[in-house]
């Protein structure tokens, strides 16, 4: 199950992120995939990857990586020692955050953890959490959308 963290339970805006990036054209995918693992471990807020084209014409990926300026040295660090990296660009960003609580759907193949999204005091998103219905798609042998449709299901009803 999730864990349920209070400094996201109301909405907000955070002026004070930094958005790192570097693009990325003779970097294997494993690599890729290993830098993406190391960031999130590290403490980035998100990571993600972007299809792009550099000069030549040659075929790249832009990294990006959502943080704090706390962590920022130590994820750049990161990404200097694993990626073919000589350089990088960061510049402040501001992020608008839902805020969240959880709901358990006590479905019929098991529980299943619910993020609810608020939007100015209102519910207005609910995510049931992959992990916990993969879990019971594998354990039941269902399809995983049966899984996630009756949690979301369940999830709504509880609050109309």
């Amino acid at each position: 199950m999730t864990d349920f963290s209070s400094r996201h339970a109301r909405e907000q805006l955070d002026h004070e992120m930094i958005m790192i990036e570097v693009n990325l054209d003779d970097c294997s995918s494993e690599v890729l995939g290993f830098t993406m693992d190391q960031l999130l471990s590290a403490g980035a807020n998100d990571v993600y990857y972007t299809s792009i084209y550099m000069k030549k014409n040659r075929p790249a990926y832009k990294l990006s990586v959502l943080t704090t300026p706390l962590r920022q040295p130590e994820l750049e660090e990161i990404i200097f020692k694993e990626t073919t990296s000589f350089g990088l660009r960061f510049f402040p960003v501001s992020c608008h955050r839902l805020g969240r609580e959880f709901y358990i759907a006590k479905t019929a193949w098991g529980e299943v953890s619910v993020k609810i999204g608020i939007y100015q005091g209102k519910k207005i998103k609910f995510s049931p959490e992959f992990e916990d219905c993969r879990a019971l798609a594998e354990r039941h042998n269902l399809p995983l959308q049966t899984i996630y449709d009756e949690a979301k299901n369940m999830a709504i009803s509880h609050y109309k």
